[in-house]
């Protein structure tokens, strides 16, 4: 049984050349996994917050900070 590959919710090679510019580098298990499974629970908490302000937009006060 395989299991399907998630979508990138990232521009892998934007947050390389924005972590390389501050004079680091970045392991790819954090540009596959570790930032793309932050991303999503950062938009999934956003999204139930807009819902449930009776929303289908997302708004600033709606992403944690």
């Amino acid at each position: 049984m395989s299991k399907e590959k998630e979508a990138s919710l990232i521009v892998k090679s934007a947050v390389r050349k924005y972590v390389n510019a501050q004079e680091c580098n970045i392991a790819s298990e954090v540009l596959n996994k570790t930032l793309n499974k932050a991303v999503k629970k950062l938009l999934d908490t956003s999204i139930q917050n807009a819902k449930d302000k009776k929303r289908k937009t997302i708004k600033p006060a709606d992403v944690p900070t």
